[in-house]
C-alpha cells in the first residue's frame, strides 16, 4: 500500500513539473508570435562546435572552384505531443562529415532558417576546410526555439579536385526532458550543383 502511494506521489510531481516547466516555457515565446521583417542586424551567429578542430581549419583565400554543392537539412527545434500540441523541445546538432579519404573540402556558409523561411542564425567566420574524413559541428541549444518545427539548415560546400565524395551533412535531434529521452535524425539533400 505503502509502495503504490509513493508511486502516485511521484507520478504527481513529474506532471506537476511538467506543467510549470510548459506554463514557463510558455512565457518566453511571446515575442516569437509577432514575426518582423527580417534585417541583417536580426541574424545571430551560429555556434560551431570546436572538438580540438583536428583536421578543421581556415580555408585559403580565393577558392578556387571545380565542384560543389548547396544541401538542405530540414531539424526540428521542437515537435508537438498530447492532444493540445504541445511542444515537446529538442536540442539540434548538425554534423558535416567530409567522405573523401584522399582530398579536402571547403565549408564555404550554413545558413538556419525558421520555419517561417527567415534566416536566423549563419556561421560568417572565414570558410572552413575539412581535411579528408574530418568533421565540423554546428549546435542550436535546446531553449532557442527560433527555428520552429519546419526550421532548416543550408550547407554551401565547394571543392578545387574532380573526384571528391560529396560530404553527409545531417542533423541529430535530442532531448532528455521531462523525464523522456527523444531522439532522432534527418539527412541533407542536395538542392543544387555548383560547377566552375
Amino acid at each position: 500500500m505503502v509502495l503504490s502511494r509513493t508511486k502516485v506521489v511521484m507520478r504527481c510531481l513529474a506532471i506537476a513539473s511538467v506543467i510549470c516547466i510548459m506554463l514557463l516555457s510558455g512565457c518566453n515565446n511571446t515575442s516569437s508570435n509577432n514575426p518582423s521583417p527580417a534585417t541583417t542586424s536580426e541574424v545571430q551567429p551560429l555556434t560551431r562546435i570546436a572538438q580540438g578542430d583536428r583536421g578543421v581549419s581556415v580555408a585559403p583565400e580565393p577558392i578556387t572552384i571545380s565542384r560543389g554543392q548547396v544541401i538542405f537539412v530540414p531539424v526540428y527545434s521542437h515537435i508537438y505531443h498530447g492532444n493540445k500540441q504541445e511542444q515537446f523541445p529538442l536540442a539540434v546538432t548538425l554534423s558535416i562529415r567530409n567522405t573523401s579519404l584522399t582530398e579536402p573540402i571547403t565549408v564555404r556558409s550554413v545558413r538556419y532558417y525558421s520555419s517561417g523561411g527567415k534566416l536566423v542564425k549563419e556561421y560568417a567566420n572565414k570558410n572552413l576546410q575539412l581535411a579528408a574524413l574530418a568533421t565540423t559541428e554546428f549546435f542550436i541549444p535546446q531553449q532557442d526555439s527560433s527555428g520552429g518545427s519546419g526550421a532548416s539548415f543550408i550547407v554551401e560546400w565547394v571543392t578545387d579536385r574532380q573526384n571528391v565524395t560529396e560530404p553527409i551533412t545531417e542533423a541529430v535531434m535530442i532531448s532528455t526532458s521531462f523525464q523522456q529521452g527523444v531522439s532522432f535524425t534527418s539527412y541533407g539533400r542536395v538542392i543544387q550543383e555548383i560547377k566552375s
